[in-house]
């Protein structure tokens, strides 16, 4: 199997399967004598863990990551990083039913075809639980950036429910469990996903993650683009289906006066008087903030019965047993954060390597 790597120069390859003893992650080409301790990657891998509410899979996972490789007196080395993570809370007998059958909306039929095997057991590399591993390498990537550089992710949207833009406020995103960034909106989330979850059925949701303190200057002009490079690390996450770079889709609305972010001078430096380019021009950083949000499809397996075939060929229904998220998007904000982190830390050490910053 290919495409278990990601990166250039910073480089993250995860390995594991959902229902395996382990999943896991090797970190390459981190700076020596950056501070790393197991605690460092604790907070962000507690952020995505799951059983938190009943918004999201009662799987019982501690998530308690062990550092293997790669660092020495609580300093990184030089060395590949390797990060373990036990699963202590697997249930493969929730899908003995679906061993011959085909999940509608999951990778069950795409992977059979490819590789004539499969990992039923809760979807195997196919897993959200994959994710886990990236949030581990995040929090790597965090510390190549520097506290200089923030990175935040909220949801905006749950099923048709969108936030209020005039009720943003970073600091509520920490006090409910749907990462909301309106007070006013949570509730209303909690009443809805009840509603969603009772029925046996799922929502979608669109993450928005900004990251600020960015210098000007990351990104390859052509091919390496820094949007590009954010696009696709965004679209590698489980069940998202579209990723747009500052205004967007929106884009398409406006005129080339209100989207074009206009520049003047104040004290010496270039400052925007608007970011409809997300932090990006051309590929590459502005030192405005980046700006990309993503929308993540229902989650796949839910309990009302849906028509499907089996490997012999045999149309059939299947209900999906187990624990699952009833909106995935929820657990995917602290992954969308991590995938902002590589994505810059590999950008800023290729500037780095080049002389700059």
């Amino acid at each position: 199997m290919a495409g278990n790597s990601f990166g250039t120069l910073f480089r993250f390859t995860t390995w594991g399967e959902s229902h395996g003893p382990a999943i896991g992650v090797v970190v390459d080409g981190v700076p020596p004598r950056l501070k790393l301790s197991e605690a460092d990657i604790q907070y962000f891998l507690d952020r995505r863990r799951p059983g938190q509410s009943r918004y999201t899979t009662q799987r019982q996972e501690p998530d308690q990551v062990k550092i293997l490789s790669g660092t020495f007196d609580g300093e990184t080395t030089g060395t590949p990083i390797q990060l373990l993570i036990e699963n202590t809370d697997q249930r493969s007998k929730d899908y003995r039913n679906i061993a011959d059958r085909f999940r509608p909306g999951h990778a069950d039929y795409t992977y059979w075809k490819k590789y004539g095997i499969r990992d039923y057991r809760g979807g195997g590399r196919a897993s959200a639980r994959e994710t886990a591993s990236r949030v581990a390498a995040g929090a790597v990537a965090r510390k190549v950036l520097g506290p200089g550089i923030a990175i935040r992710g909220a949801l905006i949207q749950v099923g048709p429910h969108a936030v209020d833009r005039a009720n943003w406020d970073w600091g509520a995103t920490a006090g409910n469990p749907f990462w909301c960034p309106d007070p006013a909106m949570a509730p209303r989330w909690a009443e809805y996903l009840d509603t969603v979850r009772k029925a046996g059925s799922s929502a979608g949701a669109v993450i928005e993650v900004v990251a600020s303190g960015v210098p000007a200057g990351l990104g390859e002009p052509v091919y390496d683009k820094l949007d590009g490079d954010l696009a696709r690390a965004m679209m590698t996450i489980n069940a998202v289906k579209g990723v747009e770079i500052g205004a967007g889709f929106a884009a398409a609305a406006l005129s080339g006066e209100v989207n074009g972010d206009e520049m003047r001078m104040h004290d010496g430096k270039v400052v925007f008087l608007s970011n409809n380019a997300g932090g990006i021009l051309g590929g590459i950083s502005t030192g405005q903030d980046i700006v990309v949000r993503f929308v993540v499809k229902p989650t796949s397996s839910i309990l009302k019965p849906m028509r499907t075939v089996d490997t012999e060929g045999n149309e059939v229904e299947i209900e999906t047993h187990g624990r699952h998220d009833p909106c995935v998007g929820i657990r995917a904000v602290p992954v969308g954060e991590a995938m902002m982190a590589v994505v810059l830390a590999d950008h800023l050490l290729r500037q780095r390597a080049i002389g700059g910053m």
